[in-house]
């Protein structure tokens, strides 16, 4: 399984189990915001050196 399929399934895990707990709206923010806040706490040359291995598996 690839890494980006683990992440999908940890992310509708993870919606699942919050969804009931807190509402649907607030569950929704953390599946979106934990990556993001994830993204942008990493340095500018983590964030290029992420964009550039992205670019290479799209085969650009």
């Amino acid at each position: 399984m690839s890494n980006g399929a683990k992440v999908a399934v940890g992310g509708v895990l993870a919606a699942a189990i919050l969804w009931p707990l807190i509402g649907f709206w607030w569950a929704l923010l953390v599946v979106i915001g934990v990556p993001v806040a994830g993204y942008l706490l990493l340095d500018p040359s983590q964030r290029r050196r992420l964009r550039r291995i992205n670019r290479k598996e799209i085969g650009r």
